[in-house]
């Protein structure tokens, strides 16, 4: 149970939000205690703002009482970024859902940030437009949860993640200050770019309460390739290849052998094999063939076994139901998951499947590894069975094996979940003192009595 709020903070809150938007029964405390990661905290209160001013009200009581304060979008995040801390209010966007503007002549929207990845696609598309980052989630997550952990997805190898498709912000500092940066265009060279550097912060900086979106026109046509390789060894030769050669592709996903096996008992028409690429392109229907066909080129090479190629139409779509069906289906091997999304450069993707391999049979444990192979970003998926101790025990053993193997390959700890508590107490690893002294000043400028999802992103000092 968290430790009661003081009474002049509940009555400030309560009159600012009223009865539905300051929440203290069970109810809302136990809806808003967790998120994907399924850490379970329970905050002392949930706000439920409707607008920039009454989040600029609930940060300034905040401080004012020295409470802290941890934003939530939908709660679809993995890492625990957006569980409340011990004595903490949980400040829900939720009802922030507006889009603001649709400005196609500018190839930009204005949104707050409840509104959710899959309705603003759903706005976008009359006007012949999208908004590229696609994490699995999409449909059921929101823009802020995305901007606050720099969401990605399949399509970033060509469209970029999060950070490369926002071109403005509002946003409310821990001192309860109301800063924008960034606007509707595309080039800026004015001062520092404060855009780019709250994206991707976690809610540890500010608050973001308006986003101005870049936009990208539909593309006309779309076709994929299923390249499937005699091992892991092979694809990740091949994700190398398709890399180094000129035509970007749209999404390029990696699976190894264990998640063609998870496909192939959830249903999956999947052939046997040691691994397999998804490969996508696309562009107009006069260019889409030279781009495939390129791409296959590259895609070919010692070990490939099958090479087959999908349209647009049901097959395609297969392809990548087919994928969108890992992630739930793991839970179907082992009832404990750790899920990391590493990244290394692409080069070295070799390298990674081949260490993860070694680590899997030096741990005698079921890892599952699949993910965006084009940005070298995969997702490393640790099964096991909570109460078997020693199994247990092993997979927690290997864990930091895995941020060490990514972290002397040149990588680093997350692509597109973020850090949150999950991956905190590993930063110290992934940058010098000089650094992470760095990112403390910076918090310390825009949170300077640290309300903010304290304990979140940055080690303890």
């Amino acid at each position: 149970m968290s430790p009661a709020l003081p009474a002049a903070f509940a009555s400030t809150l309560h009159a600012l939000l009223g009865d539905d938007g300051w929440r203290t029964d069970d109810s809302a405390l136990q809806a808003h205690a967790q998120d994907n990661s399924w850490r379970h905290t329970l905050p002392a209160g949930v706000a439920l703002p409707r607008d920039r001013d009454a989040v600029v009200a609930v940060v300034r009581a905040c401080r004012e009482h020295r409470i802290a304060l941890v934003a939530r979008g939908a709660g679809t995040g993995t890492t625990g970024a957006a569980v409340p801390v011990q004595g903490s209010i949980v400040l829900s966007l939720a009802r922030m859902d507006r889009i603001l503007d649709i400005q196609p002549g500018n190839r930009c929207a204005v949104v707050e940030p409840g509104v959710l990845n899959g309705d603003l696609q759903h706005a976008l598309a009359p006007h012949g437009l999208f908004w590229a980052p696609d994490p699995s989630s999409a449909d059921i997550c929101s823009i802020g949860g995305n901007l606050a952990c720099n969401a990605g997805g399949p399509r970033a190898v060509k469209y970029g993640t999060s950070r490369d498709n926002v071109l403005g912000l509002v946003a409310i500092t821990g001192a309860g200050e109301l800063i924008q940066c960034g606007g509707a265009y595309t080039k800026d060279a004015t001062g520092y770019d404060l855009t780019h550097l709250l994206v991707g912060s976690e809610g540890t900086l500010a608050l973001i309460v308006e986003a101005t979106l870049k936009l990208t026109p539909l593309p006309v046509a779309q076709a994929g390739l299923r390249v499937l390789y005699r091992d892991a060894d092979a694809a990740a030769a091949a994700v190398s290849r398709l890399m180094a050669q000129p035509v970007v592709p749209t999404r390029l996903e990696f699976m190894d052998a264990r998640s063609l096996e998870l496909l192939r008992r959830n249903g999956a028409e999947v052939p046997e094999a040691g691994a397999m690429l998804l490969v996508e392109a696309d562009g107009d229907h006069d260019t889409l063939p030279y781009l495939l066909q390129a791409l296959a080129t590259a895609a070919e090479g010692d070990g490939m076994i099958a090479l087959d190629v999908a349209m647009e139409g049901a097959a395609r779509e297969k392809l990548w139901a087919a994928r969108k069906a890992l992630s739930p289906a793991l839970r179907s091997i082992a009832p404990g998951k750790i899920n990391e999304d590493v990244v290394v450069p692409v080069s070295r993707i070799p390298a990674l499947v081949a260490g993860v391999q070694d680590l899997a049979r030096t741990h005698a444990l079921t890892i599952v590894t699949f993910g965006h192979a084009g940005n070298g970003n995969l997702h490393v998926n640790i099964l096991y069975h909570p109460d078997d101790a020693d199994e247990n025990a092993r997979a927690h053993a290997a864990l930091p094996k895995i941020f060490e193997l990514t972290l002397a390959l040149g990588g680093t700890l997350s692509g597109e979940h973020g850090i949150g508590l999950a991956k905190r107490d590993f930063m110290a690893a992934a940058f010098s003192p000089a650094t992470l002294a760095a990112m403390r000043a910076i918090k310390h400028a825009l949170d300077p009595d640290g309300i903010l999802n304290p304990g979140k992103v940055l080690p303890p000092v």
